[in-house]
C-alpha cells in the first residue's frame, strides 16, 4: 500500500514540485492538492490521505487554525512546509505545539530547483510521518508545574560538575519541551543536538526559555556550561562538548555531515564521551534514523549512565529504538518519566561520580 498524500499550499508552483517530489517516490501517491484550507477540507473526506503536507502562511483560513481544528476533530500526520523567515520558524514552532509531526523548508533559492534538492528529505519526512503516533496536545503554559513529584538536587557542587546530554529528531521539539519544564532551576547544565534547519533554533530556543524554569539558548560556541542552563546546537553547525580546565565548554563548527545531519546527535554524544565520561547522562528522545546511538554507546563505555525513551511516547520510534538494540540505554522510559528517571539517578549517584 502506497502513503497517500495531500498537499495544502497556496503556491501552484510549491504545488506542483512537492507533486512531482512525493510521486517519484515508489511508495507514495498524491491523492490530491488543495489552494487553501477550505478545499483541503473536502479533500481530506474525499481521499482519506495518510500524510498532509500543509504551507505555514494560508489564504482564507490561517495555517494554524487549520491546523487546529485538523488535530481536534480528525487527527492525522501533517507535515508543515515553511519559510525561512523569523514569522516563518516562529509560525512552524507553534505548529509543532500543536500537533504537527515534522516540517521541511522552502528553498530560499529558485524554488524549483531548490525543492528538487530536497527530495530525499522531503521524501524521509513524509515516510516517517506515516508512521508516527499522532496523540492529543496539551499547549504548554509559561512556568506550567508537571504532575510528577521530581527528585530534588540538594549538593549544588553535583550539579554543576554533571551534565545532561540530549539528542532528539522527528517529534523531538515537544519531547524537549516537555523534558526541560521539568527541569528545575538548579539542574546540572544541558546540551542538546535536535535536528533543524538553521533559523529555527533560535525561535526554539527562545520558545522555551518563556516556558521553563532554566535558562534556553541558541549555543553560540566558547559559552561556559553552567547549571541550570540548556545549550541547543544551531541548526547550522554540530555541537561539541569541551573543556578548559575546570570548567566544560561548548564548540561548534560547520564540519560535514555524519549520518547526514549536521547538527548530529553523534557528535555531541561522542564528545560528551571523551569530555565528561561518568559525570554526564545521556538521553535519547524520539527521532526517525539511527543518529545517536554510536555515540551512546560510546558514552556508556566512558561510564555515562543513560536513557532512552519508550516505543509508546515516542512520535517515531527510530533512534531510541537503535540506542536500544546495541546495548547503548541503561534505561528505557516514556517521556512523562524520564525527567524523574534522570534527576532520580543524578540524586543518587552524583556524589560517587564526582569522587572518582
Amino acid at each position: 500500500m502506497k502513503i497517500k498524500v495531500l498537499i495544502v499550499d497556496d503556491s501552484a508552483l510549491i504545488r506542483s514540485v512537492m507533486t512531482e517530489i512525493i510521486s517519484s517516490q515508489p511508495d507514495m501517491e498524491v491523492v490530491g492538492v488543495a489552494p487553501d484550507p477550505l478545499v483541503a477540507r473536502e479533500l481530506i473526506k474525499q481521499t482519506n490521505p495518510d500524510v498532509l503536507t500543509l504551507d505555514v502562511e494560508m489564504p482564507k483560513m490561517d495555517g494554524l487554525d487549520f491546523l487546529e481544528k485538523l488535530m481536534r476533530l480528525r487527527p492525522m500526520p501533517v507535515v508543515m512546509v515553511s519559510s525561512l523567515t523569523e514569522r516563518g520558524s516562529e509560525i512552524t514552532m507553534r505548529a509543532l505545539e500543536l500537533g504537527a509531526v515534522d516540517f521541511v523548508t522552502k528553498p530560499k533559492i529558485s524554488i524549483q530547483s531548490g525543492m528538487r534538492e530536497y527530495t530525499e528529505l522531503i521524501a524521509d519526512k513524509i515516510r516517517a510521518a506515516s508512521k508516527a503516533r499522532i496523540r492529543a496536545r496539551t499547549l504548554p503554559q509559561p512556568g506550567a508545574e508537571g504532575h510528577t513529584q521530581l527528585p530534588q538536587l540538594r549538593n549544588p557542587l553535583m550539579s554543576s560538575e554533571k551534565l545532561i546530554i540530549i539528542g532528539a529528531s522527528t517529534g523531538g521539539t515537544e519531547a524537549i519541551r516537555e523534558f526541560l519544564m521539568q527541569m528545575p532551576s538548579d539542574c546540572p547544565g544541558i546540551l542538546i543536538t535536535q535536528h533543524m534547519p538553521e533559523g529555527f533554533t533560535r525561535s526554539f530556543a527562545k520558545r522555551l526559555d518563556t516556558l521553563c524554569k532554566i535558562s534556553v539558548q541558541e549555543a553560540a560556541g566558547n559559552e561556559r556550561v553552567l547549571p541550570g542552563h540548556a545549550y541547543i546546537a544551531p541548526g547550522h553547525s554540530h555541537l561539541y562538548l569541551t573543556r578548559s580546565g575546570a570548567n566544560y565548554m561548548t564548540r561548534i563548527d560547520q564540519a560535514e555531515p555524519v549520518n547526514r545531519h549536521r547538527p548530529s546527535v553523534d557528535v555531541l554524544f561522542r564528545s560528551a564521551a571523551l569530555c565528561a565520561g561518568k559525570n554526564a547522562v545521556g538521553v535519547i528522545l524520539t527521532g526517525m534514523g539511527k543518529d545517536g546511538a554510536a555515540g551512546m554507546l560510546e558514552m556508556k563505555t566512558a561510564g555515562a549512565y543513560n536513557f532512552a525513551q519508550d516505543e509508546a511516547s515516542c512520535v517515531v520510534f527510530g533512534m531510541p529504538r537503535e540506542a536500544i538494540a546495541i546495548g547503548a540505554a541503561h534505561e528505557v522510559g516514556a517521556l512523562q518519566a524520564l525527567p524523574g528517571m534522570v534527576l532520580g539517578h543524578l540524586a543518587a549517584h552524583g556524589m560517587r561520580a564526582l569522587r572518582v
